[in-house]
């Protein structure tokens, strides 16, 4: 089975290239799944339910989210409602939504996992014991293809919650940072890795932010308030293929689109 994990989906130029580039990528390469981190999607920052809908039309089957999943408070209904639109399962119960999803292919469950990082970020529940519960959860229902979206900051932090879990998810990639690594690979357990995807969005900025509000802001430590860049897009991406019977992965292949 080949799965197509989308980096961070950044404003409504790249929830329009998203639309563009997605069907010849999944017709190209014989896609069945397409995962897309769409926390950002929303024009301005967050994820709205008109730009979460817009990713779910275009062919995403799972939308995660991050540290940005609830900044726009129109999305919470939507977040309790769609159980295919995730937030990361570290934030306390008490918030909407939900960090796990289920897609059923016939031929076996897949099982999707939202987690958010620590280092640098919000104080939530730890990722590795998060993960260790949602794993479990997902053998019980039946899932023998895990795949886990861990939205952290940390380089080192992702690669050890993807030792952590190796052998006992088919893949695990990050997202936040907006810049694609160039380390994708697959872990002595079978599980197929990579530190982030990157960004689906304008290339020409400063994660997805016009340079010179980056700049204002970092140079000058004044309150600045950020617009998204206008420059051509590009989406950002990774295809693993697993196995459908053990749950391993067999390859992984990171892309560019233009």
């Amino acid at each position: 089975m080949k799965i197509l994990c989308i980096g961070d989906v950044v404003g409504q130029n790249g929830c329009e290239f998203l639309r563009k580039a997605l069907p010849g990528v999944k017709r190209e390469n014989n896609i069945d799944i397409v995962i897309a981190n769409g926390e950002n999607s929303a024009q301005g920052n967050g994820i709205l339910p008109a730009s979460a809908q817009y990713l779910f039309d275009s062919g995403v089957d799972v939308i995660t989210g991050g540290n940005h999943s609830f900044r726009r408070r129109e999305i919470y209904d939507m977040l309790e409602e769609n159980p295919f639109l995730l937030r990361p399962a570290n934030f306390p119960d008490t918030a909407p939504g939900r960090g796990i999803a289920y897609v059923d292919k016939g031929r076996c469950t897949v099982a999707v996992i939202n987690i958010q990082g620590l280092v640098y970020m919000n104080s939530l529940d730890c990722p590795f014991r998060t993960a260790d519960r949602l794993i479990a959860e997902a053998k019980e229902n039946g899932a023998n293809i895990i795949i886990v979206d861990f939205h952290a900051e940390a380089t080192a932090e992702k690669k050890a919650l993807a030792f952590y879990a190796d052998s006992r998810v088919s893949a695990l990639f990050g997202t936040h940072t907006h810049t694609p690594t160039a380390d994708e690979q697959i872990l002595p357990g079978g599980t197929g890795f990579i530190t982030d995807i990157g960004m689906t969005g304008p290339y020409l900025s400063v994660l997805g932010v016009k340079p010179e509000k980056s700049i204002a802001f970092m140079k000058d430590k004044l309150p600045v308030r950020f617009s998204y860049a206008e420059s051509e897009c590009q989406m950002d991406a990774c295809i693993f293929d697993i196995c459908e019977k053990s749950g391993k992965c067999l390859s992984a292949e990171r892309l560019t689109v233009k």
